[in-house]
């Protein structure tokens, strides 16, 4: 039985450019963090630090976005449910339609610590803040 080595894989953007990182329909998480966020106004409100992806269905079931703090003190992580950002190609990044008070009094968690994802509660807080009910989620 052969086992499979990843050190002798190629990065994704390998070869002619970022073909393999990104598609005009798909990208690849590591292209999406690190994305800006942005309001209806078109106001830059933060930037993407990580995705959250359902194990079971291989859908993204939150974004991580960070914002706050002055040089990377202070900054906290706000989870969103995917489904509320919409990639706007004129932008380069996500637009959400949430204003950044409603984004700073929803759940967030300091950079130096992470919640409990793992029973659901912490997940299901996020969807109950957003508005987001099993029956209308997509997951």
């Amino acid at each position: 039985m052969s086992s499979y080595n990843t050190t002798s894989r190629p990065p994704l953007n390998a070869g002619d450019g970022d073909s393999l990182s990104e598609t005009t329909s798909l990208i690849a998480a590591t292209k999406v963090n690190g994305t800006h966020v942005y309001n209806r106004q078109g106001d830059s409100i933060g930037s993407i630090y990580d995705l959250m992806i359902n194990k079971r269905n291989g859908r993204v079931d939150y974004a991580i976005m960070s914002f706050g703090g002055f040089l990377g003190l202070g900054e906290h992580y706000h989870p969103l449910p995917w489904h509320l950002l919409t990639y706007d190609p004129l932008q380069g990044g996500y637009v959400v339609d949430v204003d950044r008070d409603r984004l700073e009094g929803g759940p967030s968690f300091a950079t130096s610590s992470s919640p409990d994802w793992s029973d659901g509660v912490y997940g299901h807080q996020v969807d109950e803040y957003y508005g987001v009910t099993p029956a209308t989620a997509i997951r």
